[in-house]
C-alpha cells in the first residue's frame, strides 16, 4: 500500500490474524447468531478504527483506496464487521471536518486510543415530518440529554459512544455525542433480516443520555460532500469481501466432493469442466468487484483533492453505477456458486448460503434499484444527484443503516 509506514505494516499484519481467526468462525457464529463482541474489540485494540485519524492524532492517516481495501478484506472474513463499523468510520470522516476543531480533536485522540463509535441516525418513517429528527436535546439541570428512538443503530451494541443524530426545540439539527454504556441507552437486539444478522442493527432507546463532553459536533454540514458516497463504498467493500469469500469457500466444496453427477465429464469435481467454469465465474466476479472498487475510491480521494461540488456530485454517480455492477455481481456469484457443489453446497454446515443472504441485505440499503436512474439522469440531462444532509428532508444515505 502506497500510505504504508513501518507502524502502518505491523498493525495490517496484526489485523490480518484477527481476520484469520473471524473467518475461521464466521458460518458457525451466523448460524448460532453468536455476536462478534470481542474480535471487533480485538480489532480495535490493534489500531483497526484508527486508520483514518490522522498522524498528528495518533492515527495512521491511510488514503481512502487502503482503507477500503481493508474493509474489503475484513468484508471477506466476515461482513458483519464492516458494517459494524460503517458508523465508526463515517463518524472519522465527521470528525476530520468538524465545525468545532477542539472536539474533532478530542474526538479523534479518543479514537486512536481505541474508542469505538456506533450509529444512530435513522428515525421510523413518519416519527416526524418529512423524514425529520424526532428525537430531541434538551436541558436538565443546567446539562444537555438526548431522548428519542433510532432505528437501524448499526454498531451501537459495539460501542464505546454514539454519534445520535438530533434536533433542537429551534428546528436546529446536529449530531451529539453519548456515552453507549449509559443506565437511559437501551439497545434492543430486535434485528431480523435475513442476512448481516450479526451487525447490531436494532432499535435504541435514549432516555435522557447526556451529552458528553466535547460532544456537540455541529450542524450537519453542507460542504462536507464526501460522505454520501464514502458510506457507500463501506457497504461496496464489504460485497468485494464477500466476492473474495465466495471463491475461496466454494474451492473448498469442490476440493472436498468425492463424487461428480452422472452427466459429468469427470470422476473428480476438480477436474469437472462445468464446475471447473463455475470457479472461473466467481474469480471473475471478484476481479471484477475489485476493479471497481479500486477505482471508484481512488475518485473519491480524487474529488477530495478537488474540493468542488462538481468533483463530489461526478464521483457519486460513479459510485452509483460501481454499485449496479457490484451488486450484480456479488448476487450472482452468491446464486451459482452452489453449482459447483451439488447437494453438499446447499448443508447447513457448509454456510454457503450466508453470502447470498449477505449480499441481497447489503444491496437493500440506499437501494440500488433508484441507482441506474441518478446514472441517467447525471448523463443525459446533467441532473446532479440530490445529497440532502443539510436539508430538512431524507437523504439517499441518511436513512440508512
Amino acid at each position: 500500500m502506497s500510505d504504508a509506514s513501518p507502524a502502518l505494516e505491523a498493525a495490517v499484519a496484526e489485523f490480518r490474524a484477527i481476520f484469520e481467526r473471524l473467518e475461521a468462525e464466521a458460518g458457525v457464529r451466523d448460524q448460532s447468531r453468536k455476536h462478534p463482541y470481542e474480535s471487533v474489540r480485538e480489532l480495535a485494540d490493534a489500531g483497526f478504527g484508527r486508520l483514518r485519524v490522522p498522524i498528528a492524532q495518533g492515527g495512521f492517516g491511510v488514503g481512502l483506496p487502503t482503507l477500503f481495501r481493508l474493509l474489503a478484506e475484513a468484508g471477506k472474513a466476515d461482513s458483519n464487521v464492516p458494517q459494524i463499523l460503517r458508523g465508526h468510520f463515517t463518524t472519522v470522516e465527521i470528525l476530520r471536518h468538524a465545525d468545532d476543531p477542539e472536539a474533532g480533536d478530542h474526538w479523534l485522540r479518543e479514537i486512536a486510543r481505541g474508542a469505538v463509535f456506533g450509529n444512530a441516525q435513522s428515525e421510523a418513517a413518519g416519527a416526524s415530518p418529512d423524514f425529520g429528527i424526532s428525537t430531541r436535546v434538551h436541558e436538565v439541570d443546567g446539562r444537555k440529554v438526548v431522548s428519542g428512538t433510532k432505528y437501524y443503530s448499526t454498531g451501537s451494541l459495539f460501542a464505546d459512544h454514539i454519534r445520535v443524530a438530533v434536533a433542537d426545540d429551534d428546528g436546529n439539527r446536529w449530531f451529539a455525542v453519548v456515552p453507549a454504556r449509559h443506565p437511559g441507552v437501551t439497545h434492543a437486539e430486535d434485528w431480523d433480516g435475513i442476512g448481516q444478522r450479526l451487525t447490531g442493527s436494532g432499535t435504541t432507546v435514549f432516555d435522557r443520555v447526556p451529552v458528553e463532553r466535547n460532544g456537540e459536533l455541529g450542524r450537519f454540514r453542507e460542504n462536507l460532500r464526501s460522505l454520501p458516497s464514502f458510506v457507500q463504498l463501506v457497504h461496496l467493500a464489504n460485497l468485494a469481501g464477500i466476492a473474495h469469500s465466495l471463491v475461496d469457500e466454494t474451492v473448498a466444496v469442490v476440493r472436498s466432493r468425492a463424487r461428480t453427477s452422472l452427466h459429468a465429464l469427470a470422476e473428480r469435481a476438480t477436474q469437472d469442466p462445468e464446475v471447473l467454469g463455475v470457479v472461473g465465474r466467481l474469480h471473475t466476479h471478484a476481479l471484477t468487484v475489485d476493479s471497481l472498487l479500486r477505482a471508484v475510491a481512488e475518485g473519491l480521494e480524487a474529488a477530495d483533492r478537488d474540493g468542488s461540488e462538481e468533483a463530489y456530485a461526478a464521483n457519486y454517480v460513479d459510485v452509483s453505477a460501481a454499485q449496479t455492477a457490484i451488486v450484480e455481481a456479488v448476487l450472482d456469484a452468491g446464486a451459482i456458486a452452489f453449482n459447483a457443489g451439488g447437494s453438499t453446497a446447499v448443508r447447513e454446515s457448509v454456510h454457503l448460503d450466508r453470502h447470498w443472504r449477505n449480499a441481497r441485505t447489503l444491496a437493500s440499503h440506499n437501494p440500488v434499484i433508484y441507482k441506474p436512474r441518478v446514472v441517467g439522469d447525471f448523463i443525459v440531462n446533467g441532473v446532479a444527484p440530490a445529497w440532502g444532509y443539510d436539508r430538512g428532508r431524507r437523504s439517499q444515505e441518511g436513512q440508512q443503516r
